[in-house]
């Protein structure tokens, strides 16, 4: 690895590139990203403390170099700048072949967020409109934007809420969830998660009607279409 082999026309930025390349694999110690890098010890040095002040690199347990939280997030906010763009079409199909409402919701804090809907115009109790936020006790919505949460925030996330861990126990067995009423009066509700590039949660499809049409146990029906929709969407944030 050298600064032939990628340049952007400034040096610095190449020299610093280099560093976040070498840590891509593993943590380093300063001499295995010298060696690696090709760079003098103290130009070494001095990038990686100021990519550190940056949050671009952090340091490990035993003080080893490794790519640093901002990464992360920066990551993160590049996928779902994307989420919409890959989820509309396929929401717009399942719409069109349920012909019941549709929307797609991401968890924000204590609530969650409608970020597209497509409505049945059939009946309006169950039309969401975008931008709505709900908080994140009841539905089976919120049960699957949390229900592969990490302990602390699964244990943060049923504190007043209206289902269990035993409620999410079996959202994850079963890889959706169904709700009635909770949305509105007489409406069913049916979720499924859908999964980023790590494989964490990153958005919930739902499809959402009145009882006399989903009926009582909406899962049954439309579990298969609602999870590959979702499953769907993942694979478009892949790309």
């Amino acid at each position: 690895m050298t600064l032939t082999d990628i340049s952007s026309g400034v040096r610095v930025l190449d020299k610093a590139s280099l560093l976040l390349r070498a840590l891509e694999a593993e943590p380093a110690t300063l001499a295995t990203l010298v060696a690696k890098t090709g760079l003098p010890r103290p130009t070494a040095h001095r990038l990686a403390i100021a990519l550190e002040r940056l949050d671009l690199l952090t340091r490990d347990t035993t003080g080893r170099f490794v790519l640093g939280p901002r990464l992360a997030d920066m990551s993160v906010g590049a996928r779902q700048s994307r989420l919409l763009p890959a989820a509309e079409p396929v929401l717009t199909r399942l719409h069109d072949l349920t012909g019941v409402s549709v929307q797609l919701h991401k968890r924000r804090g204590t609530r969650r967020v409608c970020m597209f809907a497509a409505d049945s115009h059939q009946n309006s109790r169950d039309a969401v409109p975008i931008g709505a936020a709900f908080p994140m006790r009841y539905g089976s919505i919120s049960q699957v934007l949390l229900a592969w949460e990490d302990p602390d925030q699964l244990y943060d996330g049923l504190q007043g809420a209206r289902f269990n861990a035993l409620t999410l126990s079996g959202v994850r067995r079963q890889g959706w969830a169904e709700s009635i009423g909770d949305e509105g009066p007489g409406i069913a509700t049916i979720a499924a998660p859908v999964r980023g590039l790590d494989d964490r949660v990153v958005a919930a499809v739902a499809l959402s009607g009145p009882v006399s049409l989903l009926s009582r146990s909406p899962g049954r029906r439309y579990a298969s279409r609602v999870i590959d929709a979702a499953i769907l969407i993942g694979d478009r944030l892949s790309r």
